[in-house]
């Protein structure tokens, strides 16, 4: 295995570079949270220091960016990156979390939006944008994560955060169904997104898929899935991983 064992890793004389430290590109199935990626790749390969570079939610598919080791030191400049994704809004239906996952709060009629007007709107949420971040997102209250209170059934005032999408583009419209691809920076929130755009068109719209294609420099035809990490050895798992002092698409924006 290329001379290394991960068994001996924190032994012997401290080194500043070591080939387990690095980042690891995995494509995320959709239902599990990257919490549970990192996760299964700790216990699938005792590899104690595993982290993430960006969350994605359990229903989205895509790129998600693992920092191992050392690697893990990268986090902050990896989540800082510029990401693309490809996914689809449905109108017509808004929901409480604003994607797929959520309960339906209203169905409006969607037969007179027209696909110049989508587009119209997807170039007015093009540029600098204030967006003011849904109740479902781990962002905290007075440290209380907003989720947490959404359950309870409680709405609190949120600020608004400044973002920038560098492109929204209409790719397909075949009503109910839109789909786009969107690049944006950090904290972007596509679900809601797509739920101010429905509101916007005046029939509402829930985010109903999401795969993300690229963080920064780092592209998913590059990725493995998780399942065919998770059967290779521990061999295979080696020649994945970027090692840190290598890797030199981490910047943000790529």
């Amino acid at each position: 295995m290329n001379g290394a064992n991960p068994a001996h890793r924190g032994t012997g004389a401290p080194r500043t570079f070591d080939p387990w430290d690095g980042v690891l590109l995995v494509d995320k199935p959709g239902g599990m949270t990257s919490h549970d990626v990192v996760a299964a790749i700790r216990r699938r390969f005792r590899i104690k220091k595993v982290g993430h570079g960006g969350t994605l939610d359990p229903m989205a598919t895509g790129l998600l960016v693992i920092l191992t080791g050392k690697g893990t030191k990268l986090s902050n400049i990896v989540m800082g990156s510029d990401k693309t994704y490809e996914g689809a809004m449905t109108m017509g239906i808004a929901t409480t979390t604003q994607d797929a996952e959520g309960d339906t709060t209203a169905e409006r009629p969607f037969a007179g939006v027209t696909e110049a007007a989508v587009r119209e709107r997807f170039g007015a949420w093009t540029g600098d944008v204030m967006q003011t971040p849904p109740m479902v997102s781990a962002i905290k209250k007075d440290g209380v994560p907003l989720y947490k209170m959404a359950r309870k059934g409680k709405e609190v005032e949120r600020e608004p955060r400044l973002i920038h999408v560098y492109d929204f583009s209409l790719l397909t419209f075949t009503p109910p169904d839109v789909t786009f691809r969107l690049t944006c920076t950090k904290g972007t929130y596509v679900r809601t997104l797509c739920a101010d755009i429905g509101e916007e068109l005046g029939c509402g719209a829930h985010l109903s898929a999401l795969r993300r294609t690229r963080s920064g420099s780092f592209d998913l035809k590059d990725a493995v899935t998780l399942d065919e990490l998770l059967d290779g050895t521990e061999g295979d798992l080696y020649r994945r991983i970027l090692p840190m002092h290598t890797v030199t698409a981490y910047q943000p924006g790529g």
